[in-house]
């Protein structure tokens, strides 16, 4: 009866092996285009390249390691990913027999006359034959839910990286215009101490002197700004190296030189490099699994349970073959009354199924939205960057003319304050824009999930020393 039983449960879990997710990620995808829009090389050979060094900065390689070491974040995402498989390992215990040892004393008193001992000793085992495949599929989901959890913490990787990226630029931005503005201080003192000895030779009015001294204290408020704004931006980048943010983080180079764009890959390409795009597919596979195990539940249940025990008024007893009793139950469940419960759970289930539907195209629509919003940019910025390198160097040329011509009292003190305000608005925008010609590639890596030195460590299972 024993072997009958289980080559039947065997039987029928053999055949519930091919149970599959109801809710394929492909079927809902818009169709994928073969190129971008803004017609980049899909040679690919980008992503494929350190972005990192190919910013040609040693300094931030080092920030980006230090920044993946202690970056609190990444170690909120490390332990969620440990929490999934955990969970992952829980849910494929159920897939196992459990088995369980017990002991017991029972000491029972007669009310008149002397009482007696009772020892006992006991092994039992249940296991539930997986007749529809339900256990599998929760199984198989949890394995889901711990992929999409590595998936997220390379993510975390890569933003991090990034973010690092984007305020070490952001703090060189800060410390060029603190420089600037530190020069603009200089020149509107070398205006205002012309200004003074001109007027003390009569050639120039008092109120020449008080507008240079306006100008002069102006310039002054802009670089207190322009310091605070540096500060900000230091304490920022050490947040995230996981420093304490005293704002004394070194701020030295230059913004790198950007290359011309090529060799992005194509959109489909995209989707099987971008870990949120993995990690959104997985939860949708993983939401299909348990909207089919919801539905399965409905169905009929077989359990088996054996029991093994012994005992008997001694220890010796406990230990003695001959009093050993062992029994085998199956038993065959079907639900029939539950208040609904089953079937609102089964169409719970259906739900947050698409609800991850949803979920995945809508991340797979917006990674494709920050590609292509990089792509565009890229050429324009470059343009941008050419225009106000122009812009700047007739400002300062213009600044240097009128500088010889105020000299000369040819020009007025208008003139010169116009003509600094010019180049110096015309500095402090070509240097944003070449912080933003930077940021925006970085995003562009970003957005294609582009390699960098530190990724030969982001497997999860090397950072939990598997």
């Amino acid at each position: 009866m024993q072997k009958s039983l289980l080559i039947i449960a065997t039987a029928l879990t053999t055949a519930s092996c091919a149970s599959m997710p109801a809710f394929q990620p492909d079927n809902h995808l818009p169709a994928t285009p073969d190129s971008w829009s803004a017609a980049a090389d899909a040679s690919g050979e980008i992503a494929a390249q350190d972005w990192v060094q190919s910013l040609g900065a040693p300094r931030l390689a080092a920030l980006v390691d230090e920044a993946l070491a202690a970056n609190p974040g990444l170690a909120q995402s490390l332990a969620r990913y440990d929490a999934a498989r955990a969970a992952a390992r829980i849910a494929g215990s159920s897939r196992l027999p459990s088995l369980s040892l017990s002991s017991g004393y029972t000491r029972t008193e007669a009310y008149q006359g002397s009482g007696s001992d009772s020892l006992s000793l006991g092994l039992s085992s249940s296991w539930e034959a997986d007749l529809w495949g339900r256990v599998r599929d929760g199984a198989n989901a949890g394995t889901l839910d711990a992929e999409a959890a590595a998936d997220d913490l390379v993510a975390a990787r890569l933003s991090v990286a990034g973010l690092v990226a984007k305020n070490w630029l952001a703090l060189i931005e800060a410390r060029q215009q603190t420089e600037l503005a530190q020069r603009d201080v200089q020149r509107s003192q070398n205006a205002l101490d012309l200004t003074e000895r001109r007027f003390a030779r009569g050639l120039v009015r008092s109120s020449d002197v008080r507008t240079a001294r306006s100008a002069m204290a102006s310039s002054q408020a802009a670089l207190a700004s322009r310091e605070r704004a540096e500060a900000s931006a230091a304490r920022s980048l050490e947040t995230l190296l996981g420093r304490y943010p005293a704002g004394q983080i070194a701020r030295a180079g230059d913004f790198p030189e950007i290359d011309t764009l090529a060799g992005i890959g194509s959109p489909a390409d995209l989707l099987l490099r971008r870990p949120d795009v993995r990690a959104a597919e997985r939860r949708l596979a993983a939401a299909g699994l348990r909207a089919d195990a919801a539905g399965k539940a409905l169905l009929p249940s077989l359990s088996l349970t054996g029991t093994s025990g012994t005992g008997g008024t001694d220890v010796a007893d406990m230990f003695d073959i001959d009093t050993l009793v062992s029994s085998l139950t199956a038993s065959l469940a079907a639900p029939i009354f539950a208040g609904g419960r089953l079937r609102a759970q089964r169409d719970q289930a259906e739900a947050n199924a698409r609800l991850q539907v949803a979920s995945y195209v809508s991340t797979v629509l917006t990674a494709w939205q920050e590609a292509e919003n990089a792509i565009y940019a890229d050429d324009i910025l470059a343009r941008r960057v050419a225009s106000l390198e122009q812009a700047f160097n007739e400002a300062a040329e213009a600044e240097s003319l009128v500088t010889r011509q105020y000299s000369s009292g040819v020009s007025t003190i208008f003139d010169l304050l116009n003509a600094q305000s010019r180049r110096i608005s015309a500095e402090s925008q070509y240097i944003s824009a070449r912080r933003d010609r930077a940021t925006n590639r970085v995003d562009l890596y970003l957005a294609i999930a582009g390699d960098f030195s530190a990724a030969s460590s982001a497997d999860p299972a090397a950072q939990t020393g598997e």
